[in-house]
């Protein structure tokens, strides 16, 4: 009997195992798990292969959820935590690009192994002997730090499509090269990545974004053609000049490579945020006097909204992003802004995100972290005072006094929180006072 591992989550695949063996079926650890641990890292989660079918898988486990079980595959849970258990199975006609081929179950691992998109993730082992099962060459190619396609990568890639997206996510993810024949074939069939749906590449892509090497991702996304595909607004970064002496490092998508890079942990928010941040660039570029890029941040964020929406995020997760592209500048004037909207701007619900971006830009660039540390000192300072009083002023209150949602509404509602808290109004009707006086055309008191 091999001792514990102490990993709860191989302790639990291991059980899985041990029952479907019990009832006389073969299972053992397959993909992600087993190349994980050849390369001395520590799993994160284990799938289960097995001979048995889902009907089998589900009669011997109380707890299931059938994930996809029109492809074999259920999900068993152990202690309230998923384990991933897929029966063996091999392809009966090629997929359409969009989704998986038609697949019929087989007692055999080894066909299962080569139906699979990657030569690294179709290795085997018994968990109880350590016996790997490698039957198209996957320990060769870890050893070579190398992402190979299974077969023929033109046909892995015809029976879907998402597969070019996942060589680039594997390489990066492992900081492996892609075998030459593999990447030959992402380029060929790169335009065709458009059949598969804004979800799909959409998860992907933040799984690269926010992997631990976004900036190689991005960079292969290109050399594959990918990018122009599903982001050309981020292709159009490529040989776009920037000013020498505040960007040394080169045109607009080495920055935003670079940028990526000096993120920790992003969440996708950020790293959207950070990836479309000089979007607005190649549109505004102009060359007079200097390299100039004359209202990038208000373009790129009206482009950002644009792609998130192409890549189906959420309203809010939408707005977050765009947000942090419009204001990426606003560092440059921190130190003159008013005391009420720099602590605004620094209290805010993405102010983290602001700084986080604010710092990889500058690392990206110039180096200077000045402004960067001066918001920091400011940020802990505020947000160790009492909490502003709530709003003497509502957007409703504005809505009885005959003004429409809008610019000038939301500029009325700054005004009075900035004068309340600078104690420039003292009391709510001294608030709604000054509020009567602008929507008459008065000066509500300015000195």
């Amino acid at each position: 009997m091999p001792r514990a591992s102490g990993n709860p989550a191989r302790e639990r695949a291991l059980r899985v195992v041990r029952r479907l063996r019990g009832a006389g079926h073969e299972a053992l650890f397959a993909g992600g798990a087993v190349r994980d641990r050849l390369l001395g890292r520590t799993p994160r989660d284990y799938d289960v292969a097995t001979s048995a079918r889902p009907e089998e898988v589900r009669s011997l486990f109380s707890s299931t959820v059938p994930v996809g079980e029109r492809f074999g595959v259920v999900l068993v849970l152990v202690e309230g935590e998923p384990v991933e258990v897929a029966t063996f199975r091999r392809d009966l006609r090629p997929g359409d690009g969009r989704r998986p081929a038609e697949v019929a179950y087989t007692e055999d691992p080894r066909e299962d192994a080569r139906r699979r998109d990657f030569t690294v993730n179709a290795l085997f082992e018994d968990p109880e002997t350590g016996q790997l099962l490698d039957v198209v060459g996957g320990r060769a190619d870890l050893r070579a730090r190398r992402v190979r396609a299974v077969g023929d990568p033109r046909v892995r890639f015809r029976e879907d499509r998402l597969r070019m997206l996942r060589a680039v996510r594997l390489a990066a993810q492992l900081d492996f090269s892609i075998e030459e024949e593999t990447f030959a074939a992402v380029r060929e069939e790169a335009r065709e990545i458009s059949v598969v749906s804004g979800e799909r590449i959409r998860d992907e892509l933040l799984l690269i974004l926010t992997g631990p090497a976004p900036g190689k991702g991005l960079r292969l996304l290109r050399e594959g053609r990918l990018l122009k595909e599903i982001l050309p607004e981020v292709e159009e970064m490529a040989g776009v000049p920037q000013p020498p002496e505040f960007h040394p490092e080169g045109d607009v998508f080495e920055h935003t490579c670079r940028v990526l890079e000096h993120l920790d942990s992003p969440s996708p928010v950020l790293a959207l945020g950070a990836l479309l941040h000089d979007v607005g660039k190649p549109p505004t570029l102009a060359v007079r006097e200097r390299i100039r890029f004359d209202g990038h941040a208000a373009r790129g964020a009206e482009m950002a909204a644009g792609i998130c929406r192409r890549l189906r995020l959420s309203r809010r997760e939408t707005e977050e992003v765009v947000e942090l592209v419009r204001d990426h500048l606003r560092f440059m004037e921190v130190r003159r802004m008013r005391e009420a909207r720099l602590r605004r701007f620094l209290t805010g619900p993405l102010a983290e995100e602001h700084l986080a971006l604010h710092r990889a830009d500058c690392l990206a660039s110039h180096g200077d972290l000045g402004n960067w540390e001066f918001c920091r000192r400011r940020r802990a300072r505020d947000l160790a005072e009492p909490p502003p009083p709530p709003r003497l002023v509502t957007g409703r209150d504005l809505i009885e006094m005959g003004l429409t949602p809008g610019p000038r509404f939301a500029e009325i509602l700054g005004e009075v929180e900035d004068r309340c808290l600078e104690g420039r109004l003292s009391g709510r009707e001294e608030a709604l006072a000054y509020v009567r006086s602008r929507l008459a055309g008065g000066d509500g008191g300015e000195e």
